[in-house]
């Protein structure tokens, strides 16, 4: 009954911008961490940006300086703002999230991605 669904892909130039949202919705009592991954052709998913539901974030080392992960606890939304992107950040960007539905069932959610494009 949970869904994520992501927006806010597309078509950028090296060193420009791009801000990613995820939006949850469905049966939710409590949502706890969310990320953002992503996978280019031929490659295996890897993690971007992690945030807590207190606000502590993680980034990988090739995003760090130049991603910035944020969410709105009242939207159960979050975003992924991508500067000074570099065509390496090619990919399907994912959007994940830990959700607590009932006090006895907890699952692990993905939305179906959106693709982000770095080129000339």
């Amino acid at each position: 009954q949970v869904q994520l669904v992501e927006s806010g892909g597309g078509l950028v130039q090296p060193g420009g911008s791009l801000r990613l949202s995820c939006a949850a919705s469905g049966s939710i009592f409590s949502i706890n961490d969310m990320g953002w991954y992503r996978q280019a052709p031929g490659k295996q998913r890897e993690l971007v940006a992690t945030i807590t539901n207190g606000g502590s974030t993680n980034y990988a080392d090739s995003v760090k300086g130049r991603f910035t992960i944020s969410r709105d606890n009242a939207k159960n939304t979050v975003y992924l703002q991508m500067n000074s992107l570099k065509p390496e950040d090619t990919a399907v960007y994912y959007c994940n999230a830990g959700i607590r539905r009932t006090s006895l069932r907890y699952g692990d959610y993905w939305g179906q991605g959106t693709q982000v494009t770095v080129s000339s």
